[in-house]
């Protein structure tokens, strides 16, 4: 079984015993969340689109790690002018372990 979820803006395809990386969500390690945004969750053949949320459908997991990204460099230059401008930016993340697809 598979579900399409939705969680900080983007969309993940998940199945139970997946890991995903998603965008920081307010929770300890440990802690089990459960995504109640399911926009698509199938089965084999059989597939259930919602629109725009699958009702009576959540996925759990669990918290497993909190944590930063790799550093992205933001450089900005203006040739000829002496403007340069360095920045970095480490992205805050949640490891999330899904322990399984509930369809009620």
């Amino acid at each position: 079984m598979f579900a399409v979820l939705n969680t900080g803006g983007k969309q993940y395809k998940v199945s139970q015993g997946d890991l995903i990386e998603v965008e920081k969500l307010e929770s300890d390690v440990g802690d089990t969340v459960t995504l109640n945004q399911v926009l698509m969750v199938g089965e084999g053949e059989s597939v259930e689109v919602g629109s725009p949320y699958v009702s009576n459908c959540e996925v759990t997991g669990e918290v497993m790690e909190q944590g930063k990204g790799a550093k992205i460099i933001i450089f900005k230059k203006k040739r000829r002018k002496n403007y340069r401008r360095k920045n970095g930016h480490r992205q805050l993340f949640t490891q999330l372990k899904i322990t399984e697809i509930i369809k009620k």
